[in-house]
């Protein structure tokens, strides 16, 4: 698979790190708006072409695919552009600002028959793929609650760019993607109801939220997530006969069983790279089957976790595009 790469920021160079070490991956060409952070950045991962557009890139018929990795606000109008260009889309969580600009995309792209995935990448990792064969099988009874929180600080500029409304910021649109897509796919179903408080802060957007979570199968569930407040990414799954516990849900490489006959085991799950490169392999897996959806992370699961993104927002008084 021939990448281009949309943006040079911290995300896009764990990315490019991860593609360089993988086989059968590769870095075809990157885009900035400006050209010479593009520069720099194709000269330290060996990327031959830079582009000073991000439309030059898409329309670079040397690229399979690009991964879009700019500010949330403009995940909508670079995966559009990209997918109007012909290409494969993996981009950044959280998909889009609102539910219906995804609606939109996973539709557009379908009818292109292109494969659009968001990068929800923990969604891949192998630890989730033994933890939901723990959960379908009942090993342990029925799940009866799950908990998750994740909060880090930031300064300067990169607080301005969590933050600030126009760029869609905010902790649950940022983070809260996590925490929610954990539940969803432990869950596996959308909650019947939802309780959930914020605070916001000088930009108008939220750095702190809490929400519980009830399903209809009576299972409940809670998340915190804030940015401002440093917080350790734990999470925490309570069945009738054991309980789960992950020190990170976000880097989720191992996680301890505790049962109820008071025996304790620990399985891990050590990344081969960095933990990117299970969303990475699928995504060219699809591909090379004329796939449009990845069937680890569906269309119907991303679209749940941004409805119940707009639905808790909503709920809270925070404003922000539906259209």
């Amino acid at each position: 698979m021939k990448w281009g790469i949309i943006a040079t920021g911290n995300i896009a160079k764990k990315f490019a790190k991860t593609v360089s070490d993988m086989e059968g991956e590769e870095l075809a060409a990157v885009g900035s708006r400006d050209k010479g952070r593009a520069e720099a950045f194709a000269a330290d991962y060996g990327i031959p072409r830079v582009y000073g557009s991000y439309k030059e890139l898409a329309d670079d018929a040397g690229i399979d695919a690009v991964y879009i990795a700019v500010p949330n606000n403009f995940h909508y109008e670079n995966t559009l552009m990209c997918l109007e260009a012909g290409k494969h889309v993996l981009c950044e969580k959280p998909f889009t600002v609102c539910a219906n600009e995804a609606e939109r995309l996973y539709k557009f792209a379908k009818e292109k028959g292109l494969l659009l995935t968001e990068g929800l990448w923990i969604r891949f990792l192998p630890l989730y793929q033994k933890l939901l064969e723990i959960i379908r099988s009942e090993e342990y009874g029925k799940l009866r609650h799950a908990r998750c929180e994740y909060g880090f600080t930031v300064s300067g500029e990169r607080r301005e760019r969590k933050f600030k409304s126009e760029l869609a910021g905010g902790a649950l649109l940022d983070i809260g993607i996590y925490c929610l897509g954990f539940l969803r796919m432990v869950m596996g179903e959308n909650p019947k109801k939802f309780t959930a408080s914020m605070r916001f802060n000088e930009y108008g957007t939220d750095e702190f939220s809490a929400v519980q979570l009830e399903y209809p199968n009576g299972a409940t569930a809670q998340c915190v997530q804030t940015i401002g407040l440093q917080i350790d990414r734990k999470a925490a799954l309570f069945f009738d006969s054991a309980a789960v516990y992950l020190d990170d849900f976000q880097g989720a490489y191992s996680m301890t069983i505790k049962r109820s006959d008071a025996s304790v085991s620990e399985l891990k799950f050590p990344p081969e790279i960095n933990g990117f490169e299970y969303q990475i392999r699928d995504f060219s897996k699809c591909v090379s089957q004329g796939k449009t959806e990845s069937s680890v992370y569906t269309h119907a699961e991303s679209l749940d976790n941004m409805r119940l993104l707009d639905s808790i927002r909503s709920s809270c008084g925070l404003k922000f595009s539906f259209e």
